[in-house]
């Protein structure tokens, strides 16, 4: 059974979102489309130039006045900066960063050269920590309050093969979020990840086997993979005022079975 998607319910009115890795047709595009139908005021970003500019044609075309577009190399602590500052040029404030961008692969251990470990751990991880860290210093100096909501994954609990880098990349999202989380607390900032199974979209398609990708599929309850706008749904709960108490907090969104 196709799952139904949701009408917005204005859950984040008036709030202002960042959401990197936003181009294309993945989880933070579907992240970004889902704030921007709760009611906020959005700021999409991606490394990707040509893509960022077409999603942002796209989300003005159905929410003019209320998206802009910054590029951003989450690997480079100056984009990270002038994202920060972009965004509050432009709207006056950020009350919920989702930091979405995120590197994979496949690669044997026994064959992983440096560069591929070293280039995943640098996007995945330090590129959410670089965000994270930018995102909560705008934070307290606004005086506090916020959301940052974090994309792990289940390989950061679960082995695959060949998936070394990716998972000690988002086990290392998860411990960031963690404890960054108790770092924020007395700035009334929560932090709080999804950690999704599978999700089905394009670039997946192109980094992963067909064969593995029906394999995980058919580990699901439902027998199928999330679709994006579904890993958003819980984004969006997390970055709202509906997730008040949650902090800290690592959220399967997942039908996996053992």
């Amino acid at each position: 059974m196709n799952p139904t998607y949701p009408e917005g319910r204005d859950l984040l009115a008036g709030k202002v979102v960042v959401v990197t890795a936003a181009a294309g047709t993945g989880i933070g595009s579907a992240a970004a489309r889902r704030c921007l139908e709760e009611g906020a005021n959005v700021v999409v970003s991606d490394h990707h130039e040509r893509r960022l500019g077409e999603t942002l044609e796209l989300f003005r075309a159905e929410h003019d006045g209320r998206v802009a577009a910054l590029t951003c190399d989450v690997t480079r602590q100056d984009h990270v900066d002038a994202l920060i500052e972009g965004a509050v040029a432009v709207f006056g404030r950020i009350d919920v960063m989702i930091n979405n961008a995120g590197l994979g692969g496949t690669r044997s251990v026994l064959d992983m050269a440096d560069e591929e470990w070293t280039n995943v751990l640098d996007v995945t991880l330090n590129g959410t920590f670089r965000c994270t860290r930018a995102a909560l210093r705008q934070m307290v100096a606004q005086g506090g309050g916020g959301a940052i909501v974090n994309n792990a994954s289940v390989v950061g609990w679960r082995a695959q093969r060949g998936q070394a880098h990716y998972a000690a990349a988002k086990a290392g999202v998860m411990a960031l979020t963690r404890c960054a989380a108790l770092d924020a607390a007395d700035h009334g900032i929560r932090v709080n990840a999804v950690a999704p199974s599978l999700a089905a979209h394009p670039f997946l398609a192109k980094v992963t086997s067909a064969e593995l990708l029906t394999e995980l599929a058919e580990r699901e309850a439902f027998g199928r993979a999330a679709q994006p706008w579904e890993v958003a749904n819980v984004m969006v709960f997390l970055a709202s005022d509906y997730a008040s108490y949650l902090t800290g907090e690592v959220v399967s969104v997942s039908s996996q079975h053992p």
